[in-house]
């Protein structure tokens, strides 16, 4: 073999190597590529500065006469989330949301208005990081999608559509999150699709827990748990239709029904015949066209046994998660906001997709709407609220807001009047 012959084998084979090797790296870039087009990265967050111009002292709605007049204000992290989702290819799929509430933990030290201005250490849910969802999902048609996991419960309009750029307040709807829990997220199994005009939704998920049941937030406190798991002695449903037949515009129902009483860890001796159903009946819509964005929604709800469940409640250990609080066996809350982009009338700030709304909004929400016989409603509970402001887009993913709000109060209470400055993002990296 001469020496020329075997430099041409040596060469070959150092070419063959060296196309093998880009061939494998390519194959590993393109299945990095694969991988990566298949995550998904997103989130939305919020920053909030109020100045209220009333008094925040405990004993306001005790002794109003006394405190007519005051002033206090505040800086917030509303909510700070993540979003990571990746498609796994076949109809496989998961997402999660990771949620920062007011920059910190899910534990606060906040004041008791009906027990006597005490300061309490609140455990809203066991952890340090909120996780709002986290789900797997197969999808075999449009028409059905199967979700297990933790999911936001499709009930009212704040919660289906609760990101910032939903909403024009600088917080979200007042009533719907006063009353009910918001954002709501449960663990459970849902069932969901899409056909022509129509979405529906149906989850099967654990009961409420009547013991965090209270006078200012009705069953708002009732899907938190301070336990490592989410207790389900009892179960509930819920169900969700969207229709989108007219163009801009979506009319949504929904509902929800599940047993209350006993879900606890140590629950309390058994009543018999207590059961504590919760019903709540929810309509919403929301239009978007011609420069105009007009949303809305109303909400009822009806607890039964509601003074057994007070009477059991304010007899509770102190060392319990129970409020101790009378609760209602009804709660209602109605809100309306409508909005026009004045920026729409500009052909150059229009072409620039930078949007300026000059807004309006009305609640009427209260959580003791009906009481059971030999209980007696705290009227403060019942308000109306009026806000006027502006929403700017500078872009489609990011708003600054400002509003001036006030909250209408029976008499002998005092008004609520406040100025708000905000501004929030929401929207996918990739």
């Amino acid at each position: 073999m001469t020496r020329l012959f075997k430099c041409r084998i040596l060469l070959i084979l150092l070419l063959a190597g060296t196309l093998a090797a880009s061939a494998h790296s390519d194959e590993e870039e393109a299945k990095k590529t694969n991988i990566f087009s298949r995550l998904s990265v997103g989130g939305y967050g919020e920053v909030a500065m109020t100045r209220n111009f009333y008094s925040d002292s405990y004993l306001r709605y005790i002794s109003p006469e006394k405190y007519k007049s005051g002033s206090h204000g505040r800086f917030d992290l509303p909510h700070v989330v993540i979003y990571l989702g990746y498609d796994f290819g076949k109809g496989w799929t998961m997402g999660s949301e990771i949620e920062f509430e007011h920059g910190g933990t899910e534990s606060a030290i906040e004041f008791e208005n009906e027990e006597g201005g005490e300061y309490e250490k609140e455990i809203e849910r066991g952890g340090e990081v909120a996780l709002e969802q986290f789900w797997i999902q197969k999808s075999f048609m449009p028409q059905l999608n199967v979700r297990t996991g933790m999911m936001v419960v499709p009930v009212g309009g704040t919660n289906a559509h609760h990101m910032p750029t939903e909403f024009f307040g600088v917080y979200r709807p007042e009533g719907e999150n006063t009353i009910m829990p918001c954002t709501w997220h449960e663990i459970g199994i849902s069932i969901w699709g899409k056909a022509g005009d129509w979405r529906y939704e149906a989850m099967f998920l654990p009961g409420l827990d009547s013991e965090r049941f209270g006078s200012q937030g009705w069953i708002h406190d009732g899907s938190a748990s301070p336990y490592e798991f989410k207790i389900a002695n009892n179960y509930a449903g819920a169900v969700r239709v969207d229709n989108y037949s007219v163009d801009g515009l979506r009319l949504s129902v929904s509902a929800y029904i599940g047993d209350s009483y006993r879900n606890t860890m140590a629950a309390t001796s058994a009543t018999k015949g207590v059961h504590g159903t919760v019903a709540i009946g929810s309509f919403d819509f929301g239009y978007d066209k011609h420069n105009f964005i007009a949303r809305g929604h109303f909400d009822y709800g009806h607890l039964s046994d509601a003074r057994k469940i007070t009477d059991s409640n304010m007899h509770m250990s102190s060392n319990s998660p129970s409020k101790r609080q009378k609760v209602a066996s009804a709660a209602i809350a109605a809100g309306i906001e409508a909005g026009y982009d004045i920026f729409g009338l500009s052909t150059s700030l229009k072409a620039k997709k930078q949007r300026l709304y000059i807004f309006g909004r009305y609640d009427y929400y209260d959580s003791m709407y009906k009481m059971d016989a030999g209980t007696v409603a705290d009227k403060w509970c019942g308000r109306q609220r009026v806000a006027v402001g502006l929403n700017y887009y500078p872009l489609k993913q990011i708003v600054v807001k400002g509003e001036y709000a006030i909250g209408l109060l029976k008499k002998p209470f005092n008004n609520e009047p406040a100025i708000s400055l905000g501004i929030a993002y929401s929207g996918w990296f990739k």
